[in-house]
């Protein structure tokens, strides 16, 4: 209506973390794949989970791509993740979806120090998203996947979106796989607008 003013979309700054493909695994699936303890390389900003000593090689119909980095600790899922160009070179088509979200998704040839797995139904491209505990979705007035954007000032710049997820061990900051980093010229420590 005439005169009146429109609503000031609320923004504030996000910090970027740059997800490469990674691997999530139950206890049982790691013991097939290696003779040894799952051990800490170095601990990740989310609180209590950290990258591993052992990495694998993900195996699929037209490639590989060695030395994926398996995250601690277990889950109670496997779970691969990989960027679009990770999944052509590998020749499969895994959806774009939300951690734990693994229905229908893609089949994927896990290789280790000791062993071969094939897992079915474990295999996404992430969609992009926000970590942060219940007390920063409160400040910030957001509660578990809603969907916000994103605003990237640099040459390369533009708007995306990503969702909101609340945890008990949510480290306040954006993922973004290397894709979508790349495209947007972002690295890890880089700071975005975003707006709810």
């Amino acid at each position: 209506m005439f005169g009146r003013k429109e609503k000031e979309q609320e923004k504030f700054i996000a910090t970027v973390a740059v997800s490469n493909r990674h691997v999530h695994l139950k206890e049982e699936v790691f013991k097939q794949l290696f003779d040894e303890p799952l051990s800490m390389k170095r601990p990740l900003n989310q609180v209590g989970e950290f990258a591993s000593m052992q990495t694998v090689t993900l195996k699929g119909p037209k490639g590989e791509i060695p030395n994926v980095r398996v995250i601690g600790p277990f889950r109670k899922y496997n779970q691969v993740e990989v960027s679009r160009s990770d999944a052509i070179i590998l020749g499969i088509d895994p959806p774009v979806r939300q951690s734990g979200d693994l229905e229908e998704s893609e089949t994927i040839t896990l290789i280790g120090s000791k062993g071969e797995v094939t897992l079915e139904n474990a295999c996404i491209q992430a969609e992009r998203h926000i970590h942060m505990n219940a007390r920063k979705a409160s400040e910030l007035n957001l509660k578990h996947e809603d969907l916000v954007k994103i605003k990237v000032e640099n040459d390369k710049g533009g708007m995306m979106e990503a969702f909101v997820k609340v945890s008990d061990n949510g480290y306040f900051e954006i993922h973004l796989d290397k894709d979508d980093a790349n495209a947007f010229m972002l690295k890890t420590g880089d700071e975005v607008e975003v707006e709810r």
